[in-house]
This record gives structure tokens, sequence and C-alpha cells, in this order.
């Protein structure tokens, strides 16, 4: 008879990677950001990502909100110029990696379109609401988890 595990689901998680000092092309900079917060794998080909969060940091200058059909046919155009395969841009895609960036605080949906959060600065959005909010959450709840190992095998 085979046994059944129950799957430990975390509440939360951010994966953090340190790469050198930010000194590339525009989209060269976001794709490092992407993979400094986990939202791209090193080696991946599938980067979509980063060029959804690339169309909407350039509507942040002009503070403009975009509907997903609109980011994925920036998107698309975006590609097309740099030359890069048409791969992930279905909508469906696009608006898994639109959560996925939500669900990081770095973008908001309003009246269903897309903007940067408050069209703010991302390093105002990665101090507020990812270092100060969610990683000390999951910081302190990781301590917790020590000193309750502490606490048991003393």
């Amino acid at each position: 008879m085979k046994q059944t595990i129950s799957k430990d689901l975390p509440l939360s998680e951010i994966t953090l990677r340190r790469y050198e000092k930010p000194k590339f092309s525009e989209r060269e900079l976001v794709r490092k950001l992407c993979l400094s917060i986990g939202l791209l794998q090193p080696g991946d080909s599938r980067d979509v990502v980063v060029d959804v969060l690339h169309v909407l940091l350039k509507a942040k200058k002009e503070k403009k909100e975009l509907h997903s059909e609109e980011i994925k046919n920036q998107v698309i155009e975006e590609r097309k110029n740099l030359k890069l395969p048409i791969l992930g841009v279905a909508g469906s895609n696009i608006r898994r990696q639109l959560k996925r960036l939500k669900d990081l605080f770095l973008i908001e949906s309003v009246s269903n379109a897309y903007r940067v959060t408050e069209f703010s600065e991302t390093s105002e959005i990665f101090k507020e609401k990812i270092k100060d909010f969610y990683l000390n959450s999951i910081v302190n709840r990781v301590g917790e988890y020590f000193s309750k190992v502490d606490e048991e095998f003393k």
C-alpha cells in the first residue's frame, strides 16, 4: 500500500540572488532584476516576464495603465524589434506573468488595467513592500522555527 505524504505548501516565498553591480542596457537590466528576485531562473530562455515588466516600466514614465491585451501586443513588438523568438506571448501566459509580478507587489491592477504599483519608483516598492513587509515576515517566521528547534533540542 502506498502511503500519501502531505505537501507542505509555503504561505509565501521569495528567491533572492546577488549579481554584479548593475550596468546594463535597459532590457538586460530588467532581466537581471527578474533573475535577482526569482522571477526568472538562471539559463532560462523563457523570459517573457522580462518583457512584460519592461513594457510596464516604460508605461510608468508616462503614468499610463495598460490592459493585458495592450501589454501582450507591446511585448510581441519588443520581441520582434530585438529579434527574439515570439514565444510565451499567449494571452494566458501574459496574464500568468502579470499575476507573478502582482504577487511580488511590483505591479497592481486598477479597473482591469495594470501599472507599476502606484507609479512608484521600483526601489521604493522594494523597500516598502518587499524588504520591510514581505521579506521581514518570512525572516521572522523562519526565526520562529529556529527558536522552536532550539527549544525542542535543548
